[in-house]
């Protein structure tokens, strides 16, 4: 059963002590494919880099709302050379994050947000949106973009909302946060979802699932993901792993 992590970030420092190790090992630890989203132009460079290294390994490219302070139009240029590489299949990690005060303005948000949707759409590439505390102002923004397709990835947002997604013809993605005491929200989100329309992902190296919440994440941890997903899906994990497998190929076009 080979499970893909359609999300996680083997480029932040928390994994410069065995980074190659545990890239190298994830095969044999069941997990077949795994995206490495960028959050600005030096981490979306190393995106790419490692996904040239790992043939299970692939990129995508982008300014992510807490890290876009810096970005300038021009970087829209190098952005667009990046995603032209064989391994890049989407444009992300993009969106919004009204959570933290000490973010860009939202304004600026929106304007960054928007110019890489346009990018997608010029691209013909799916986009990994990041969604926090400011799901009116994502689904709003997405809507401008109707030939844009994309995922919410590590939702957030009520069940509601995931089913305005699923219309718009959008995935959705959960996380470890499935698995917490406290998920009710996510789990109702995930009960809403067609299971064509669901992607799994850890996030890596962030927010662990139990029973290894509080320690550094990694794509092993994605079979835990996967077991609650069935759990809440009625379906045996097996089947999960081989639904939510073929939907991440579709969705970033994986031969």
């Amino acid at each position: 059963m080979a499970l893909f992590d359609t999300h996680a970030h083997y480029d932040d420092p928390q994994f410069d002590p065995d980074r190659e190790e545990l890239l190298a090992a994830l095969p044999e630890n069941g997990v077949g494919l795994v995206v490495n989203p960028g959050c600005d132009i030096p981490t979306s460079r190393q995106a790419v880099a490692l996904a040239e290294r790992y043939p299970h390994v692939y990129a995508a490219v982008g300014y992510h709302p807490e890290n876009c302070g810096p970005y300038v139009p021009e970087e829209l240029d190098i952005l667009r050379a990046l995603a032209r590489h064989p391994k890049v299949v989407a444009i992300g990690e993009i969106g919004l994050d009204y959570y933290w005060e000490e973010n860009p303005p939202r304004d600026f948000q929106q304007q960054v947000f928007r110019s890489q949707l346009q990018l997608a759409q010029e691209l013909d590439l799916p986009v990994i949106v990041h969604d926090r505390e400011a799901h009116g102002d994502s689904l709003a923004i997405i809507r401008e973009f109707p030939a844009v397709r994309g995922v919410f990835h590590c939702f957030s947002g009520s069940a509601e909302m995931a089913r305005e997604l699923v219309k718009l013809g959008w995935m959705v993605s959960f996380t470890g946060v499935l698995t917490y005491k406290n998920a009710r929200k996510a789990l109702e989100a995930a009960a809403a979802v067609p299971l064509e329309r669901l992607m799994i992902e850890t996030d890596s190296p962030y927010m662990a699932p139990v029973p290894n919440r509080g320690k550094r994440n990694d794509s092993r941890n994605v079979a835990f993901i996967c077991e609650k997903l069935a759990e809440v899906k009625g379906i045996s994990p097996e089947e999960c792993a081989r639904i939510t497998w073929e939907n991440g190929k579709r969705f970033f076009r994986i031969p």
